[in-house]
């Protein structure tokens, strides 16, 4: 029994072992991952420093002397002629320093380097895929693997030969034999399309798109990773054979055995890269940059980390390697990992935390948020505490609940939000969430109709959390029509205190508007006269307004027609506002609700005490359209959407903004898009601009 057995450090060696080839078999064999990446990089690197600590501590078993886990048996075994070798990781800028110390010292030390010179550096993007291994045989691609144990992979050959980036056949002169180092991935809006279509169809979803690149090259049936929005970038090279035009030899940029780089068509990382690239292989020519010394690789990482948000995919990190391949050769190997590249992180997107509550937020329409409340936990660079859950359905399908150990991911700017639960630490007292029946804010209920997704508070005019978006809408052009009271200044009086109900816009005076942000004496008064001018709206207007579900301004003019004051409206029921023509139960419903809610009811008498008394909507005297029902699409050369939807109506018919059976006429306009394309269709007759006015002139 060795000194080190049994010792404290050997049980802790043994158990954070155990826990990461776990980690290792759930993440890379059965693409389940159950921890973050910053949970298992802070387990790997426990591990590693354990291991400095007590070198005798170390075996061949240990994870820290492995890449990753073994290959599925359900696929075939690639022994790789060149092992596929992991990176040493830095986390921060010391590390950077540390290594293009030891790197310049060595190559110096070597004559490589004068006593004034810098190391010249290639730098990548660190993409977060699956690392895939080419081989190509007289330009024919004729196997393909995974990474694996490093050693040896999975046979994926049938799926890449789906994936459309990757070419069957090299272009150009190709060496006898080429392997080709890259990683398939998965933009981030494929990712979600993909995520979208699998919950439809209630197959699995995918954690991020890593995990779905990794769980699309292991499909079974190669048919089903055709499907997969799966790319593909080159970054290296594995055995090199044959080269037109040379003795043959090997090379490789992660190999100890490595022969002389003389055998290859370059001598640098960046122009072996530009050469793969000539042979049609897809290489991330946009993001590489070359770059000297420890402050020319920091800039690097810096404007990366800017950029990182707007890039198309993920990335954790970038990898700066030693340019000359003399060099590299020279430096060599340590630990299995390259003395001349290093892979710089990211602070981590992901991380673990407990929940601690749900609570729901009330946005500016009345939509109803779900927020997770979380243990603090630093991840994308911040501490978070808050998370965004979506909406109730997402909650659901994700399995999450109160007390459970989630994933957090913040990716850049965005909005941090809750992946999963790990469910193997869920406690025995986790709490299923359940949606409030009331709003937080204004007490009023809410309200999630069927085939949507999304609750809603009906509190409308009266919940102070959508009291500037509903205060700009009813001032809007199509409702009360208040020239002048724009969003800016919506905000502004609202900000202040002195408007909280649609109401008090009608007790504004021009000396306490005077001095707000570009408002002066002329602009406060022309204000206060348009406010006046919607003391007398249209029924119609007024209705529409109020901002009801549902009801868009043209069922809200048919409802006024139909009822003639706010008072029968108020006091009607179903069954009455289901009697108006294309008000189905669906809109009568709606309007029942908003004024069985007594602020509701409220806010109308409190317009009528400032003065708003709404008129009767007009009859259209012309009824030539009636029951006529338009649609306008694109744009038209003389009349604005508005001016002939107007005329429209004027002459008794109706706008809407979908077609369907009920359409009777399309108004297209230049541009016209989908609209124009369900219509034909549909056998609806599509006028221009010059046959609406033939039409509206014969009535």
């Amino acid at each position: 029994m060795s000194k080190a057995e049994g010792t404290p450090a050997a049980e802790t060696a043994a158990r954070l072992r155990a826990e990461i080839e776990q980690h290792n078999v759930r993440y890379y064999v059965y693409d389940d991952p159950s921890i973050s990446d910053a949970e298992y990089d802070r387990l790997m690197r426990e591990l590693q420093d354990l291991e400095a600590a007590h070198p005798e501590l170390v075996t061949p078993e240990s994870p820290t002397q492995r890449v990753g886990a073994a290959p599925v048996s359900a696929f075939g075994s690639v022994r790789h002629a060149v092992p596929m070798l992991s990176l040493g990781n830095a986390f921060d800028e010391e590390d950077v320093v540390a290594f293009d110390r030891r790197v310049t010292d060595t190559l110096r030390g070597a004559g490589l380097l004068g006593p004034a010179q810098q190391a010249e550096y290639f730098c990548e993007l660190k993409l977060d895929g699956l690392a895939i291994s080419l081989r190509y045989e007289d330009g024919r691609l004729v196997q393909a693997a995974t990474r694996g144990d490093g050693q040896t992979g999975e046979d994926v050959t049938s799926n890449i030969r789906t994936i459309k980036a990757i070419p069957l056949q090299l272009s150009g002169p190709a060496p006898k034999v080429l392997e080709v180092r890259g990683e398939v991935l998965m933009n981030r809006a494929d990712f979600e399309k993909l995520n979208a279509a699998q919950a439809k169809r209630d197959e699995k979803v995918f954690v991020n798109p890593r995990n779905a690149a990794a769980g699309s090259l292991r499909q079974l049936d190669p048919r089903i990773t055709a499907k997969r929005p799966l790319r593909f970038f080159a970054y290296g090279w594995g055995e090199v054979r044959g080269l037109p035009g040379t003795q043959s030899g090997l090379f490789d940029e992660a190999s100890a055995g490595a022969a002389d780089a003389s055998t290859l068509p370059e001598k640098s990382h960046g122009a072996m890269l530009d050469w793969l690239a000539s042979l049609g292989l897809p290489v991330n020519v946009k993001h590489n940059h070359r770059a000297t010394g420890a402050e020319g690789l920091m800039a690097f990482y810096a404007k990366v980390g800017a950029l990182r948000p707007e890039l198309p995919y993920d990335i954790d990190g970038v990898v700066y390697k030693v340019d000359s391949l003399p060099a590299q050769k020279l430096l060599g190997f340590v630990a299995r990992a390259p003395r001349f590249a290093l892979a710089h992180k990211f602070p981590a997107e992901e991380a673990t935390t407990t929940l601690l509550d749900i609570e729901v937020q009330v946005g500016r329409t009345g939509a109803i948020t779900p927020v997770a409340r979380l243990k603090p936990v630093f991840v994308g660079g911040v501490t978070v505490t808050n998370a965004t859950l979506h909406n109730e359905d997402e909650i659901r399908r994700k399995d999450v609940r109160i007390g459970d150990t989630v994933i957090v991911r913040r990716a850049g700017d965005v909005i941090p939000e809750v992946v999963g639960a790990v469910l193997e630490k869920r406690p025995a007292d986790a709490r299923e969430f359940v949606m409030p029946k009331a709003c937080p804010v204004c007490g009023s209920a809410i309200e999630r109709l069927e085939d949507e997704t999304i609750a809603r508070c009906t509190g409308g005019l009266f919940c102070a959390a959508q009291r500037k978006q509903t205060l700009w809408h009813a001032a809007s052009r199509k409702a009360l029509d208040i020239e002048g009271l724009g969003e800016k200044l919506v905000e502004q009086l609202v900000d202040s205190g002195r408007v909280k109900t649609l109401a008090d816009l009608f007790s504004l005076r021009p000396l306490e508007l005077v001095g707000l942000d570009r408002m002066g004496q002329k602009s406060a008064d022309n204000l206060v006269e348009a406010i006046d001018k919607a003391r007398a709206p249209a029924l119609g207007r007024l209705l529409f307004a109020l901002g009801i579900r549902h009801v868009g301004e043209t069922t809200a003019r048919d409802v006024a027609r139909h009822f003639g004051t706010i008072e029968a409206i108020m006091d009607a029921d179903e069954d009455a506002l289901s009697s108006v023509p294309d008000v189905g139960p669906v809109v009568a419903g709606s309007i029942r609700r908003f004024f069985a809610e007594q602020h509701n009811r409220d806010v109308i008498d409190q317009l009528k005490a400032q003065g708003v008394q709404p008129v009767a909507e007009a009859v259209p005297e012309d009824t030539t359209l009636a029951g006529k029902t338009f649609v306008l699409t694109g744009t038209l050369p003389n009349w604005t959407r508005e001016e002939a939807s107007m005329r429209i109506q004027a002459a008794g018919g109706k706008v809407s903004g979908s077609v369907s059976k009920k359409t009777a006429y399309l108004v297209a306009g230049e541009d016209a898009g989908s609209k124009l394309t369900k219509a034909q269709e549909l056998g609806v007759t599509v006028l221009d601009e010059d046959g609406l006015k033939e039409l509206l002139g014969s009535s």
